[in-house]
């Protein structure tokens, strides 16, 4: 035979009302205590906790508050109860609604169009030292354009590397726009007052998204995953060595997978087509010999992409089209 506990346990009802229910019968309704409040009552205590001046303030210091003033409402426990059956015990005050930042929706169709840059900090000598390294990347060739070494973050630097780059690129006014994501540099007033005097569009992430400026990081990725990079720079003059030497191999040399494995310098300076020949040529070649080995068919070189996007639109959903054939 189960036990009271238990058959109240498996219904999930309580010992008391079974006791209860037992003794009066299932219909007998629950007298309220004496002492309980009112329904005005209590919406009077719950008006007060809600008002300007006790938003803020526990029920405890509400309660001692009102004791100081004269006045009496309830006990500290009964404000916690009607607090509590309002869904207000955690947070009572009117709180503004977040801003929605909508993500950026940028679009590169050829070079000196859209550029994005960042700072990522090296490790210096000894622990807790470290030095800057400012990356100005053109998204659409992925190029740097330009770069530096510094042993502070400042705005001031800021300004003078990406004036510097417009200038070596010939930047013309209306034809930038420069990405970055929401640093202190990144949101100065140099940097915003640089970009209005150069005709470039600013453009920011939105706060915490670090997918909003995917190419800087998977640059810095590239940076700091090459075997070469040390643990640490034992100098200011030796990191910037290593730099000069890596961004020569990544413009230059390095066949970028995002570029349909072209240089960044051949994208940047308009050298696909006369690469993409050569390539043609070769694959040409190569399919007439052993036709076999080509299961696909006759081969041809991948090309880079036409547009490059940060934050590319949605496509609207099938649905919506199928309701189009329909109608």
């Amino acid at each position: 035979m189960l036990s009271v506990w238990a058959v109240c346990a498996a219904l999930g009802l309580a010992r008391a009302t079974f006791y209860r229910r037992q003794q009066f019968g299932p219909h007998q309704a629950r007298r309220s205590p004496p002492r309980t409040l009112s329904g005005d009552e209590r919406a009077t205590v719950l008006a007060t906790l809600n008002a300007d001046r006790f938003c803020d303030l526990a029920p405890a210091q509400v309660y001692a508050t009102l004791l100081d003033e004269q006045q009496y409402l309830c006990s500290e426990r009964t404000m916690y109860r009607i607090l509590a059956e309002n869904a207000q015990v955690r947070e009572r005050r009117a709180q503004s609604r977040q801003i929605k930042y909508a993500a950026p929706q940028l679009l590169a169709t050829a070079p000196n169009q859209l550029w994005s840059w960042d700072i990522t900090k090296l490790l210096g000598p000894v622990k807790w030292t470290y030095y800057y390294l400012y990356v100005i990347l053109d998204v659409f060739s992925r190029y740097v354009v330009g770069w530096m070494v510094a042993d502070r973050e400042s705005a001031a630097l800021a300004k003078k590397l990406i004036e510097a780059s417009c200038q070596k690129q010939t930047i013309k006014p209306g034809q930038l726009t420069l990405h970055a994501d929401r640093g202190s540099s990144m949101k100065s007033k140099p940097v915003a007052l640089l970009l209005a005097d150069l005709g470039a569009t600013k453009s920011h992430s939105r706060p915490h998204v670090s997918n909003d400026n995917p190419f800087s990081e998977a640059q810095f990725r590239t940076l700091k995953y090459r075997p070469e990079f040390p643990e640490r720079f034992g100098s200011l003059e030796h990191a910037r060595q290593h730099c000069v030497d890596f961004f020569a191999w990544y413009n230059d040399e390095h066949y970028h997978s995002g570029l349909a494995l072209m240089t960044p310098n051949d994208v940047h300076y308009g050298k696909t087509n006369q690469k993409l020949v050569k390539r043609q040529t070769i694959l040409a070649a190569a399919f007439a010999a052993h036709p076999e080995r080509f299961t696909n068919g006759f081969p041809k070189p991948a090309e880079p992409s036409a547009a490059v996007w940060i934050n590319p639109p949605k496509r609207e959903k099938e649905s919506n089209d199928n309701q189009g054939l329909a109608a």
